[in-house]
Formats: structure tokens, C-alpha cells, sequence
């Protein structure tokens, strides 16, 4: 499956980089742009699926590109990037159509959870037709099913959740944080224990086929079929 595209929109090229380097390294497809004329002129010849804008820039900042993006009726998921932490802002942002608003500075294990968030929430539409198919694994989205080698699975929510996130990107490993934020939501309070307990459980469902999710030690889990 292509990777997702995403558009970067700040006039720092240090936070360019930054968010780059951990964009790319789980495997985004990343673009710059330095403010939002720049941003502006990208979006029509990339087609993001995600925009990350910095909200204070020159020329145009990260609010009038959300207005000028409203006006093209361009429904390309943003989250807004801001020093300010003030609620007169978030809420703004969020009128204008952001997804997410996350306050500088930040930790890069926070916003690749953000991100994942916003394209899942963004995008699981268009792949809630097919069946996910992935080795002797079957996973049927809306009824919410899962089989390995003909044997449906009874599986709690949360249990599928983490399945389906997995086995949907094949290969790519993913931090326990990340798994809770995209499986029990990103106001969640539980702990890294929490989803080894669950992924123990999983496997043991799944039978032989509970090697296929992968421990990736001091970093997370993988679904990978050999």
C-alpha cells in the first residue's frame, strides 16, 4: 500500500527536520513548506493527506492557510503546530477546520501518536470495504471479525483493535504509546503493561500464528509474515 503523504508547514527548518526525520522513519511520505503561500501552491500539486501546520509564520500563518484552504473547500486533515497554549487558540484552530492542535514544544512520540490518530479517524473509511488479508489472517472491518486459517477468532475490542492496526501496516513497528493512542484514544490512562498484556493474549488466541506479532525489544510490536 503507498505510504501516507504528508505536507510539513513551518518557517523553523530545525522543526522541519526534526518532524521529518520521525515522519520518514515510520515511514511517511514527507514535503516541506515554508510558510502557507508555499504551503498553498503544494497542497495543489501533492495532494497530502495530512497537513502539519505551524500556526505563527510570516506572509501567511498557519490560520489564514486553514481559511484560504476552507474557501477551496480542500478537506485535507490538519493539526495545528503552536508556542501558544492559550484555549481562545485551540478553539480557533479547531473551528477552522484542524483536527489537532498540539503546543510547543512537544515529544516526537506525542505527535506520531497525533498523527496516527488523525489519518486512522481521517481515512478508515475508505478501507472499511475490503477484507484485510495479510498471510493465513482475515480481517473483515465491518462485521468486525477475524479469522486465521478459517478459525474465526473471539476477540475482545480492544484485542481486535490492536490486531487490525497492526496487520493493516505489515512491517511497521509500533511504540506501545502509539497503540494505546490509536486503539483506546488519546485521553487514555493506562500503561506500556497494558498493551504487553493484551498482545500476550492475542498470541495465545492466534495459536502458531500468535508469532506472526513480533516484539521489537526497547521499541514496540510488528506484524510481519515471513
Amino acid at each position: 500500500m503507498k505510504p501516507f503523504s504528508l505536507l510539513i508547514i513551518d518557517d523553523e527548518p530545525q522543526m522541519r527536520k526534526l518532524i521529518r526525520t520521525f515522519l520518514e522513519r515510520d515511514g511517511y511520505e514527507v514535503h516541506e513548506a515554508t510558510d502557507g503561500i508555499d504551503a498553498l501552491a503544494k497542497v495543489e500539486s501533492l495532494q497530502p493527506h495530512l497537513c502539519i501546520v505551524d500556526v505563527m509564520m510570516p506572509y501567511m500563518d498557519g490560520f489564514a492557510f486553514a481559511k484560504e484552504m476552507m474557501k477551496r473547500s480542500a478537506k485535507i486533515p490538519l493539526i495545528f503546530l503552536s508556542a501558544k497554549g492559550e484555549e481562545w487558540d485551540k478553539i480557533e484552530g479547531l473551528k477552522l477546520g484542524g483536527d489537532d492542535y498540539i503546543v510547543k514544544p512537544f515529544m516526537p512520540g506525542e505527535l506520531m501518536a497525533r498523527v496516527e490518530a488523525v489519518l486512522r479517524r481521517s481515512y478508515q473509511e475508505a478501507n472499511t470495504t475490503q477484507l484485510l488479508k495479510v498471510g493465513p489472517l482475515v480481517i473483515d472491518h465491518i462485521a468486525h471479525t477475524a479469522k486465521v486459517d478459517g478459525v474465526s477468532l473471539s476477540l475482545t475490542l480492544k484485542e481486535f483493535g490492536i490486531l487490525e492496526t497492526l496487520a493493516k501496516n505489515e512491517g511497521r513497528v509500533y511504540s506501545r504509546e502509539q497503540l494505546l493512542t490509536i486503539v483506546w484514544g488519546e485521553q487514555h490512562q493506562s500503561t506500556d503493561r497494558t498493551v504487553d498484556t493484551h498482545i500476550k493474549t492475542l498470541r495465545l488466541k492466534m495459536g502458531d500464528s500468535g508469532s506472526l506479532i513480533e516484539t521489537v525489544w526497547g521499541i514496540g510490536y510488528k506484524f510481519e509474515v515471513k
